[in-house]
């Protein structure tokens, strides 16, 4: 029988004691690692499961949380009745705050774990210790939501070496109570790119476009107005797009907003009012990266992050 191949790759999973969010973010020189890697749920915890993965430890371990194991416990009990044990890695987080990860030691090195206050990171065929070490350091440092402080720490593990066979594929996986679409689940973020020769940038891309498309934010207190040479930019790049017919000025208009609500419209950014969304923009844009509508969006998404998300 063949020999399936091993998902060696880094991740951390964690919680955000404040939003009852839990989640994984993953990275791999493997095809779809966000197929078999991640698994959370807002009512247990999440789990990172690795190396020659086990899927079973996510359904399993997440039945395991719920019946009352702590994080220790699950993967005591997922790993005794496991032959295959030496080769596993898995990191767990429950709801409860409790955090643990076990790396078998038949694990192809260098594989290691490392575990802070809400969260743990592990990885294998890493090019050093250095990996786990400037993920925790990046997760902790980094200030936003739980999902902005999981891709730094991607992020920062693939600057310190990484999986040492290369980059392939990512994904972020966040539960949150009520937060999936219309709140019909618990799926609040579920970003995959399955292959890209720079899959980590690539997820953070799509991220972004998700999290203005799809997750809810507090309304601003206060709104400004497109004008000047921002509003100029911003209408040059509607044109471009042949949603504005005249010539782009400092004025942004009753004319030019009709061209913004038709961007809103093609993107799928309902959202957010008309009025948030040139707000953001406004804010946004000496910010945000890119050319023409990358970096429209990137505008609206620099310029929202100041809101909590809801």
């Amino acid at each position: 029988m063949s020999e399936h191949p091993h998902p060696s790759t880094f991740s951390i999973v964690a919680r955000d004691p404040e939003t009852d969010a839990v989640g994984v973010a993953v990275q791999s020189k493997f095809v779809s690692v966000g197929s078999v890697v991640p698994f959370a749920s807002a009512d247990a915890g999440a789990i990172a499961t690795q190396s020659f993965a086990n899927v079973a430890y996510g359904p399993d371990g997440l039945d395991l949380l719920r019946d009352g194991y702590d994080a220790e416990q699950v993967i005591e009990e997922l790993t005794a009745h496991d032959d295959r044990a030496a080769e596993r890695q898995v990191g767990v987080v429950g709801q409860d705050g409790s955090v643990a990860a076990f790396t078998g030691e038949e694990c192809f090195e260098h594989a290691s774990s490392l575990q802070g206050e809400n969260y743990t990171v592990q990885g294998n065929i890493l090019a050093g210790r250095e990996v786990v070490e400037s993920m925790a350091d990046a997760f902790e440092a980094t200030e936003g939501g739980l999902p902005e402080k999981l891709i730094a720490a991607l992020h920062a593990g693939n600057a310190a070496g990484g999986d040492k066979r290369g980059e392939q594929s990512a994904a972020l996986y966040v539960a949150k109570p009520d937060g999936g679409y219309d709140g019909g689940n618990d799926r609040w973020i579920d970003v995959r790119v399955d292959d890209h020769d720079h899959p980590i940038d690539e997820l953070e891309r799509v991220f972004r476009i998700y999290d203005v498309t799809l997750l809810e934010r507090e309304e601003p207190e206060e709104i400004r107005d497109l004008d000047g040479e921002t509003a100029e930019e911003v209408l040059h790049t509607l044109r471009d797009l042949d949603l504005y017919e005249g010539e782009p000025s400092g004025e942004f208009g009753e004319r030019e907003r009709e061209a913004l609500e038709d961007f809103r419209g093609m993107n799928n950014f309902e959202n957010h009012s008309l009025d948030v969304l040139e707000d953001a923009i406004a804010r946004g844009w000496e910010r945000s990266e890119g050319d023409g509508e990358e970096k429209l969006v990137n505008a609206i998404w620099h310029g929202l992050s100041r809101l909590e998300r809801e």
